[in-house]
């Protein structure tokens, strides 16, 4: 994937402090010296190409509904099929594959406990595989952003 200058200034410039004003897109463009529409298409074009999985806010977890960890044995030839459909649930947020019996491993959402518990039976159900439940015991504040260049 080829990152261009303006890309690399609107993924690494935001990935913390993205502009809590009523239109952020404005701010940045202002910021950079783009047109607001030309960072909204830049930031669309980035979601397309898989440079940027999504623009929103990171919430302390179970701050606001509820949240676990959870993780499938996946046999490695349904990997792909089993992540898709994981992903596809709107309530997770990200997957990645580890290196362990339980090799796939995602984080669920929702309005509250229960309804975590719901997604975890419908992924079940989907996949035919037990879920691995981690509900957050204690949190720890770890920064994922990183620089790009």
């Amino acid at each position: 994937m080829n990152l261009d200058p303006a890309d690399l200034k609107l993924l690494d410039g935001y990935q913390r402090d993205f502009p809590l004003v009523s239109r952020p897109f404005s701010a940045i463009a202002a910021a950079t010296g783009l047109g607001e529409a030309e960072v909204i298409a830049a930031y669309a074009r980035l979601k397309e190409e898989g440079a940027l999985s999504r623009i929103g806010a990171v919430v302390t977890p179970n701050a606001a509904g509820a949240s676990t960890l959870a993780a499938l044995a996946v046999p490695p030839e349904r990997l792909v099929e089993v992540a898709a459909l994981v992903s596809a649930q709107p309530e997770v947020n990200h997957n990645y594959e580890r290196e362990h019996a339980y090799n796939l491993w995602f984080v669920v959402t929702a309005a509250d406990a229960g309804a975590v518990a719901e997604v975890l039976r419908r992924i079940e159900n989907l996949t035919g595989l037990a879920a691995l439940d981690l509900p957050l015991v204690r949190s720890y504040h770890i920064d994922l952003g990183f620089p790009l260049a």
